[in-house]
């Protein structure tokens, strides 16, 4: 359909309508309908903006920038080498698909974040952020299960697991 005349409400409101059906496929797996097959790139900025300015808001004041910009091309070099590790290992899967996937996918980390600027106890927080970085991981592992890597899953598995774990302790430790 032709969107060069429509309002640009209704284009905004398209949009977050379309991430906001893919977070919540995300955080309630149940009856995937591969949304995440029609990637776009908003949803993974705003979650990884979301991550970056809630962790720099936990640093002391002067690391703050420094947290923010670390946590940013964490999220951002981190997705691509995953991508490309996967693309690598002969997976079917296009390079923006998997890392939409894969931003979308750090959306349970960002609640964990939530609760972790809210609640200063470990006692809290790592339960918390333990329940998310397994989410995460399940919720990326499941939708990149198409890209039948057939003999080849643990190879792209682990650097998944590595990705999100070294989110989690990100957050663990600020």
């Amino acid at each position: 359909s032709n969107t060069l005349d429509e309002p640009i409400l209704t284009t905004i409101g398209r949009d977050f309508g379309k991430v906001g059906r893919k977070t919540i496929q995300v955080l309630y797996p149940k009856g995937r309908d591969n949304a995440l097959r029609e990637w776009d790139l908003w949803g993974p900025l705003f979650f990884c903006l979301s991550l970056a300015v809630t962790l720099s808001f936990l640093a002391p004041g002067q690391q703050a920038s420094a947290v923010f910009t670390g946590v940013f091309a964490l999220l951002c070099f981190g997705s691509c080498i995953v991508t490309l590790n996967c693309k690598l290992l002969g997976g079917h899967v296009s390079f923006f698909q998997s890392v939409c996937t894969l931003g979308y996918c750090v959306s349970p980390l960002v609640i964990a974040t939530l609760v972790s600027l809210f609640v200063h106890h470990i006692i809290v927080t790592l339960p918390v952020v333990a329940v998310a970085v397994a989410w995460s991981i399940s919720a990326a592992v499941g939708f990149l299960a198409g890209a039948q890597l057939a003999n080849r899953r643990l190879l792209a598995v682990y650097p998944i697991c590595l990705f999100y774990i070294c989110i989690g302790w990100i957050i663990i430790i600020s």
